[in-house]
């Protein structure tokens, strides 16, 4: 059903991905457009819903399967993996061949990058290489605050390397991040209680044969590197101080450590004199805020903001 609402072409990318490309046009006077990054074992489909109220609101949207995820193939890959090499450096790029193609499609429009908790690591490590073509960056239920935890991790991916190779699936760090998280919450009706309290959604997830599946250790690998990148504020030295971001994060979030690791990261921002962050952690909230009991005030919140900066960027 989400590809029904949210239907899809392949791009093929000079990486060597063929990204299953998601589209939908604006259904309001044009604002810009919206490229979301979608999280961890999940794909880009699921956003139907969030890119038509995106569309009614006057932007155009996008969001990509990304390497190992979805219906994207790659030959130098497979699924629940980025690339057998450099496979960060190859999904980032990826991102920036998905918006050359809009820009294309879409002439002389501001664009906004989005992404969701590992999209949202993509997307503020796409910031620091192509600031100057965004008109701004929305980063969710982002963590990019794993500090010394990142060499726990990366031990934990060695050891379990040495048994069954980095194409194996990493069923340590999936009973330490995402099963873990789960048991948070009392509802113990599913495996993805965490995602969020609309028990419709957490349905859905469940029932979509191509999500809730356990990284590799190669996917996890990678993914550390992206976090690691971020952590490093020097990476946006060259970004200029008045960029807009727009940061989300939820209280009751396990991912990001109930919004602290959100608050983090916009503390940092402030530091280093970026003087156009908005943070709001939503009490009450879980992990995903597009499909989360009362959405529909951050997402008009957000559209708001939306409106602001692409109207800046026109000007």
């Amino acid at each position: 059903m989400s590809d029904e609402i949210f239907p899809f072409a392949h791009l093929d990318s000079p990486t060597g991905a063929s990204l299953a490309l998601h589209t939908r046009e604006a259904s309001a006077p044009v604002r810009g457009i919206v490229h979301i990054n979608h999280g961890l074992a999940e794909r880009a489909g699921r956003y139907g819903k969030f890119a038509d109220f995106l569309s009614s609101r006057g932007y155009h949207v996008a969001a990509h399967d990304h390497r190992g995820h979805g219906r994207t193939t790659a030959k130098d890959g497979g699924e629940r993996r980025f690339a057998d090499v450099d496979g960060w450096d190859k999904l980032i790029t990826d991102v920036a061949v998905v918006e050359g193609e809009l820009r294309n499609r879409w002439p002389g429009l501001p664009l906004v990058v989005f992404g969701h908790s590992m999209g949202s690591v993509i997307a503020f490590n796409h910031v620091m290489r192509a600031h100057g073509s965004l008109a701004g960056a929305a980063i969710w239920n982002g963590n990019m605050a794993l500090g010394g935890l990142k060499s726990v991790m990366r031990f934990v991916l060695w050891c379990e390397a040495l048994i069954g190779g980095d194409l194996t699936p990493s069923n340590t760090l999936d009973k330490l991040t995402f099963k873990a998280w789960n048991k948070r919450f009392p509802e113990g009706r599913t495996d993805a209680d965490w995602l969020s309290s609309d028990t419709d959604e957490v349905d859905a997830y469940v029932a979509d044969e191509l999500c809730g599946w356990p990284s590799s250790v190669s996917l996890w690998r990678d993914f550390l590197d992206g976090v690691e990148a971020a952590e490093k504020m020097r990476n946006l030295k060259d970004v200029p101080r008045d960029f807009p971001f727009h940061l989300i994060g939820g209280s009751l979030d396990p991912a990001t450590n109930k919004g602290q690791a959100v608050q983090t990261l916009a503390d940092r921002l402030g530091k280093a004199g970026f003087t156009d962050v908005s943070c709001k952690i939503l009490e009450g909230f879980r992990h995903e805020t597009i499909n989360e009991t009362g959405r529909e005030k951050p997402l008009n919140d957000f559209a708001d903001w939306l409106d602001r900066v692409t109207a800046n960027a026109s000007a």
